[in-house]
């Protein structure tokens, strides 16, 4: 009995001293820690509309300015100070995250004119190894690209793609050294030799090659980083590149494209709302491009060559889940268009692949994915099935369009990425390679469930949560909710094998598909853009409170995160409800949005008025006011807030979360931190490098942690 009472009173003084040691935590504010670094005031004044703004930190923009560097620099030391004391943390976490990718990995090889092609990860190297083998496998393989080797000494690498010519002797590849996602250096290599060509051309955004084995098409931006012109050139030629095409309209950015069966060039002008096709015969390049259809306001069309016909994939408003078209191309006049797939107002239509036999094309029907196939020769449709209520599935590559197979990838937020080749003829599945996760996992050590948040309006907004079996929804535990909701991407139920080193720590973890993304077709998407973009905030604000009532955390528990329109997001729902949200993660946050939107000189301005409104309209001007985060900062107590930037960063610049921070800091009230990370030698993606990826990724989450009081 004594021995009994003694093991009873042991084990109530560890959980009374555990339990003391929780209630100790101390999270450490902006109290416990130097002053913030200071910036100079420099008023700037803008009137429009009989509306004045004054800009303190508008000069930040300066990137040459010595001051606004150092500014940066000193923002960064302080942030490293700042949480100096998670450095053990960050490790541990930086080991989890690394220890659940495959550091020696190859990826299944696909076939393309003549060779199998693989892209291989080597242990602790930071990029891929391109490689190829001739007609079998078991042939001997060749080193396409080691972008190890490329990348060495340089502070940032991307690596944008390679194309080979026809007779596979010359491979064309793109490149930068900032890690912009907006301009590239196209060089060509002798694969035999191994030796580059003399082609260095600055500048570019896309390029294909002709059948000719000798002739590519490439596109340059403006200043404005806006794809506008197309050039040909000839390798070996004395003559200088031949501009064939100008687009003069700056809504519109020019793309370059080739078919699958390599019948022809597409010079693509689009739009968000409107687009239009160019032609090249990609056997005689010396022809000139004749367009498809002239550009029409409000009409958008993608176009998939098949033997004598064309089919036309077209958006209007309509048609605005998508209808399909056929004609010939014979004769090609709209006239002579007849119906191929009818529009559906609940099923979106979102991609087409056409094989020598069939004519593949993916859906989305109440937020998922399908894949339907139809036989030209029989004329029937089959689809691909799969078997959980919430997942994500995506075409893989399959570039061969005499192929009697396809391939797809599917995974879900508790299930790592399965690639499966599908048979079109059989109708039968083989699983080619599962992700691994080394040290194994286990995917019934998780609940994932599909929410519905009723939203402001009435609407069901759909989210996906993942947390570990066992959690009880008493409104205690942690959790970080993602979302992105604009341009009309849809935000997956993807497996994310990072979160787990929340998730294992007892977090929620949740994706949001809010207004602004197509998730639910391309209504939802409408409804979350220009005069109804408040529907993406409030949206979001909608799905937190959801989560709380649901019981799953609290507001001093929830955190949130969303990168480039997803940190407008993040920037905006502060401004509306910062008493919901405990911390919060806004990468490269696109959060002065006045400023930027009318500034014509910035990249991708002028495309984006078909996003969020042209402000030199006055209705727009102040619709954009009204949540333009950086113009709606007030007296409040902001959550924890860490924002990160890219000093190369093309498309949301640098001085964006430098402003917002600064301007933060005069207004905020309370000691809550509010951090700005800047990469230094990177842009939009943060760093190039997995590993330096990953190590980014663990300072976020130690971010959220330490914010949380968990340090272990």
């Amino acid at each position: 009995m004594k021995l009994r009472f003694l093991i009873l009173f042991l084990l109530t003084f560890v959980i009374f001293v555990e339990a003391q040691e929780k209630m100790n935590i101390h999270i450490k504010t902006e109290r416990d820690f130097v002053n913030a670094p200071s910036v100079k005031k420099i008023p700037s004044e803008f009137v429009e509309y009989r509306n004045k703004r004054v800009d303190n930190y508008f000069w930040l923009k300066e990137k040459n300015n010595p001051e606004v560097i150092a500014y940066l620099e000193a923002e960064n030391q302080y942030t490293e100070t700042v949480l100096s004391h998670t450095a053990e943390l960050q490790a541990k976490i930086f080991d989890e995250l690394k220890s659940r990718i495959k550091e020696d990995d190859i990826s299944v090889p696909y076939f393309d004119n003549g060779y199998f092609y693989q892209t291989k990860n080597e242990k602790g190297k930071d990029y891929p190894i391109f490689v190829r083998k001739k007609g079998s496998l078991n042939a001997e393989e060749e080193v396409v690209f080691d972008v190890n080797k490329l990348a060495e000494n340089q502070p940032a690498f991307l690596f944008r793609n390679f194309s080979f010519s026809k007779n596979n002797k010359l491979v064309a590849y793109a490149f930068n050294t900032n890690g912009s996602y907006a301009e590239f250096t196209l060089k060509v290599k002798d694969i035999e030799s191994g030796n580059n060509l003399d082609v260095n051309i600055e500048k570019i955004s896309s390029f294909v090659w002709s059948n000719d084995d000798k002739t590519i098409y490439y596109t340059t931006s403006n200043e404005a980083l806006r794809p506008f012109r197309v050039y040909k050139y000839e390798i070996g030629s004395q003559k200088p590149a031949e501009l064939l095409f100008e687009e003069k309209d700056e809504l519109f950015n020019l793309r370059l494209s080739k078919d699958k069966s390599n019948q022809y060039i597409f010079m693509i002008s689009s739009s968000f709302t409107s687009s239009e096709y160019r032609l090249i015969d990609a056997n005689q390049p010396a022809k000139e491009a004749t367009v498809f259809l002239e550009r029409q306001p409000g009409f958008e069309y993608y176009l998939y060559p098949y033997q004598n016909d064309f089919y036309i994939l077209v958006k209007n408003d309509d048609y605005f889940n998508y209808k399909v078209y056929k004609t010939s191309k014979d004769n090609t006049d709209k006239k002579n268009w007849t119906t191929f797939i009818e529009h559906d107002e609940n099923v979106k239509i979102e991609s087409i692949e056409l094989f020598k036999d069939k004519f593949v094309y993916m859906i989305r029907k109440n937020g998922l994915r399908e894949i339907k196939i139809f036989d030209f020769n029989s004329g029937e449709t089959s689809e691909v099935l799969f078997p959980e209520p919430v997942y994500a599935v995506s075409m893989g590559y399959t570039p061969e369009f005499n192929s009697e197979s396809l391939r797809y990838i599917y995974r879900s937020l508790n299930r790592p990425a399965t690639t499966f080749e599908y048979n079109m003829n059989t109708g039968k599945s083989e699983i080619l390679k599962v992700q691994e996760i080394p040290g194994g996992f286990n995917p019934d050590d998780y609940c994932v469930e599909r929410l519905w948040a009723p939203a402001k309006d009435g609407k069901k907004v759909p989210m996906a949560v993942i947390y570990k079996k066992g959690l009880k929804k008493d409104g205690s535990n942690p959790a970080l909710l993602y979302a992105y909701g604009s341009y009309g991407a849809t935000t997956e139920a993807n497996f994310n094998s990072n979160v787990f080193s929340l998730i294992d720590r007892g977090f929620v973890y949740g994706i949001a598909q809010i207004r602004g993304g197509s998730e639910l077709g391309e209504k939802w998407y409408d409804d979350g853009k220009l005069k109804n973009k408040m529907n993406t905030f409030t949206d979001f604000i909608s799905c937190s409170e959801y989560l709380i009532e649901q019981g799953f955390t609290k507001p001093e528990k929830l955190s949130i995160m969303g990168g480039s329109a997803g940190g407008l997001l993040m920037g905006v729902v502060v401004n509306l409800r910062p008493d919901l949200f405990g911390a919060v993660i806004a990468a490269v946050p696109f959060v002065d949005v006045i400023n930027t939107m009318l500034d014509a000189s910035l990249p991708l301005t002028t495309q984006e008025y078909e996003q969020w409104g042209n402000p030199n309209i006055e209705e727009d001007y102040k619709y954009i006011l009204s949540y333009s985060p950086y113009d709606n900062i007030t007296e409040q107590i902001y959550p924890n807030i860490l924002a990160t930037g890219g000093l190369h960063d093309s498309q949301v610049l640098y001085h964006e979360p430098a402003k917002w921070v600064a301007k933060l800091r005069d207004f905020k009230l309370g000691d809550n931190l509010i951090l700005l990370k800047t990469n230094m030698e990177s842009g939009h993606g943060g760093a190039t490098g997995r590993f330096t990826r990953l190590k980014e990724v663990a300072f976020e989450y130690a971010f959220i942690l330490d914010r949380f009081g968990i340090l272990k």
